[in-house]
């Protein structure tokens, strides 16, 4: 029997992150910071920027662990921080940037990777209702993602990184606005949970 345990991704889990967010070694790879940091940051230091958010509170993301067999394997991770951490969210020129008053308590979804083999099984739903209670248990007001309007079509995965909106739908985010942002020529959305 399978079970899925989501977890907060931890500095002492970051093989697992590197397993998850670089899996292939590259020299230079996203690591989930894109809006995280400054646009003109350096790229090779993405990796140590990350691991020093896993060591604070709260967490930079979430970790999918599906154990089978008494054995635990990594399967996913989610992308997530209030946008008072989110700096060139706070900047952006096609996604809403909300009041600055907001931005400790309105939380972000950034991204979401599931592993090869384990898509199509309800993981990434899992931990965006994760997501969701982890940003309310850490002092959120909303949270927020960015998804693309698949139309009802799959979309490949590196387009649907930032979720579709029927998967903020499935965890009872309102689709509320459009934005000026696209991926894969598809419109992206606001989705948004109040969580007060």
């Amino acid at each position: 029997m399978e079970c899925l345990e989501i977890v907060p991704a931890t500095a002492d889990r970051f093989d697992d992150i590197t397993r998850m967010l670089n899996p292939n070694g590259r020299e230079v790879a996203c690591w989930c910071m894109h809006w995280r940091q400054a646009p003109h940051a350096n790229p090779a230091e993405r990796e140590s920027h990350l691991r020093a958010l896993t060591a604070q509170d709260p967490s930079p993301g979430l970790l999918a662990y599906l154990t089978a067999s008494g054995s635990a394997e990594v399967v996913g991770w989610l992308g997530l921080a209030p946008r008072s951490r989110a700096s060139s969210l706070q900047r952006s020129r096609v996604l809403p940037r909300r009041d600055p008053a907001e931005w400790d308590t309105a939380w972000a979804v950034m991204c979401f990777v599931v592993r090869a083999g384990y898509r199509r099984r309800g993981i990434a739903r899992a931990m965006l209702r994760a997501a969701v209670d982890y940003a309310r248990e850490h002092g959120g007001t909303v949270i927020e993602g960015f998804p693309v309007d698949a139309g009802g079509r799959r979309v490949d995965v590196s387009r649907a990184f930032v979720g579709t909106t029927s998967l903020f739908e499935s965890a009872g985010f309102d689709i509320v606005e459009p934005t000026a942002a696209s991926s894969a020529h598809l419109p992206r959305w606001v989705a948004r949970l109040d969580l007060t």
